[in-house]
Formats: C-alpha cells, structure tokens, sequence
C-alpha cells in the first residue's frame, strides 16, 4: 500500500505574513514558554533544568540519573525547578521501579506530583501502552510525556491510556539515523499536523527535525503546544560542555557511542540508530533562550497573534521550493 498524498517536512513550507495591529515584537505575549530540553546526554541535565525553569521552560531529565543523584540534586533544587522537570523512563520494571521511587521521594521531601516522561524509540509497542495505563493508575496526580508516534491513531490510543503530552517524531533528530537504518518515518511537519488535528487534549509535542528558530515557529503554527530539542540546546555550559579547539561531542541515545557509554557494549542484536558529532561550543543557554523567544515574538508579530498560544489561530503555511536566500552563507561570521 502507498499513501500518495503529499506529506510535508519544515522546509517545504512558510507562514504567510497577515496584516496586524502589532506595530512591535514587545507588545506579543509570550504566555507560556513552549521548550522542551530532550533526555538526551549534554542536553537533559539537572543544571539544564535549573537554567530552563527560570524561563518556565520544561527539561525532560536523560534517565541515567541515579536515586542517589535524583536524591543529592532534590536537596538544593527549588521547587519552580521541580515543578518544571519530568523524570525519564522506559518500559523496563527496573526502570519503571526507579521512577517511582523517585516521584515518591520527591513527593516526601517536597509534596511535589513529579512529571514522568516515557521516552521509546518505537512508540508501536503494544507494552508501552500498557507501561502508560499503569503509570496513569500508580502515579495518579503526575503528568505523564509519552511518545514517540508519528500517527493520529497512535495519539488516540495514548490519550486512552492516559497520557497528557504526547511526543511526534521518529527517525527526524539532527542525530539520529533510523530512517537510514530501518527506513521507518514520517515527515515532521505533516505528522504534527495530523496529530494535533486528532488529540482531544492539544498536548502535543514536535519532537525532532528543529533546525532553527523559524521550525519552532512553524510547528507551534501546526498545532504543537511543545516543541523537544535536542541539538539546538546541546554544546551549552549547562549541558556540561567546555570550550576547546576540537568542539562538543554530541549523539543520538541510539548511537554506538551512548550505548557503550551507559551499557558498556552495542547488543548484538542491534543496530546503531544514531550518530556522533562535533558542534561548536555554545556558552550559557542565555543566548539561545533569547533568541528563540525573540523569535517567536516576531512571528507573532508578523501573523497578528497577541499571544503565542494563539499563533496556531493565526497561521497559514504555503508550500515553497526555497526557505531563503543562501547565496552568502560561505560567507557568514555571525548571526
């Protein structure tokens, strides 16, 4: 069976301009704070989390903590922080026992409902519906992060089975390589579109293929509440990154490089979904915050939308064979 119908990715598509009485990007609200920081190593880190709250965003914490780290950074965090972080988890018992030992933990020593999101690379597994339905009935008042799918009938069965947000993406990461390797996947933006056209609760996550400011933009217009980044915020000093001639290594969690890292070894029966790079040295995540929320204004200052849990309200996309001019890019020395 083919689908022929056209599915979309970010760069086929911009956001029309329409006409607005926003006369500048100051007077746009910007009413809740849509990041998300991925689980993954140099990314989803406590001090990560520490930074991002200040700016009401979200960390999803990389699960490689231990109940011992969980235990020392609970005794300093304050409870904004807390209340911004959600606690990483697979479908394993001896993962879903850690965390709840962590959500209870954190609720004795604080009386905070902790966040838990469960992070799988095949968001099709019949047991990782099972995994959320338990969770929902063990963790009543926490907020549960489920994904990844890429399909509005996946939505529909995790929102049965109890999850709030929803993650949209497979195979788009800027470090990941399952499309390479297995072929499955979906572009990002048709499959955010379909998938907030079908959830009841408008909690969806875009999760992978943001390249820029300008993506975010795009997939909040698409009907993302939240968008999940990984390589945009890694090489950052929050992220445990420091500054040498040879760059910050990043990789996908899929990658060889993760899985000798926090396994020891590659499974035979395996492959590796994810690569390993080197990106520039950041400094603090200050200068990226502001200039994604900088953006975001602007764009809502463009389409009209006074708020930017209104720019879904507001956006039209047309389709494009070029998202800008890229004749000086050889050339650039800063942006």
């Amino acid at each position: 069976m083919i689908q022929d119908a056209p599915k979309l990715d970010y760069s086929d598509v911009l956001i029309v301009p329409q006409f607005s009485d926003i006369d500048s990007r100051k007077k746009v609200d910007i009413d809740y704070n849509p990041v998300i920081a991925s689980n993954m190593d140099g990314v989803g880190t406590f001090e990560m989390a520490k930074e991002l709250a200040k700016y009401g965003a979200l960390t999803a914490v990389v699960k490689h903590y231990t109940f011992q780290d969980w235990a020392k950074f609970s005794s300093t965090a304050d409870e904004n922080t807390l209340k911004h972080i959600y606690i990483s988890t697979g479908i394993l018992e001896e993962d879903l026992e850690l965390t709840k030992n962590i959500v209870g933990m954190l609720f004795a020593m604080h009386g905070i409902y902790a966040n838990i999101c469960v992070d799988v690379a095949n968001g099709y597994m019949n047991q990782f519906y099972k995994t959320i339905e338990y969770l929902r009935k063990s963790c009543r008042n926490s907020k549960i992060m489920a994904g990844s799918v890429v399909t509005a009938k996946a939505v529909r069965r995790l929102e049965d089975a109890g999850a709030d947000l929803i993650k949209v993406g497979i195979g788009s990461g800027a470090v990941c390589t399952t499309r390479i390797k297995t072929g499955i996947g979906y572009p990002q933006l048709s499959a955010v579109l379909e998938c907030a056209a079908e959830s009841k609760s408008g909690g969806i996550i875009a999760d992978g293929g943001i390249t820029c400011v300008g993506d975010i933009a795009k997939a909040i217009g698409a009907g993302a509440k939240y968008v999940k980044l990984g390589s945009m915020l890694a090489g950052h000093d929050e992220g445990g990154a420091t500054n040498t001639e040879d760059g910050v290594v990043f990789y996908g969690m899929s990658s060889r490089t993760a899985q000798e890292k926090h396994k020891g070894y590659l499974a035979s029966y395996r492959s590796s979904e994810g690569r390993t790079i080197k990106i520039p040295y950041k400094g603090p995540i200050k200068g990226t915050m502001d200039d994604i929320l900088g953006g975001l204004r602007s764009t809502c200052a463009y389409v009209g939308a006074h708020k930017l849990s209104h720019l879904h309200r507001y956006t039209e996309f047309i389709r494009v064979n070029n998202q800008y001019n890229r004749s000086m890019e050889p050339y650039t020395v800063a942006m």
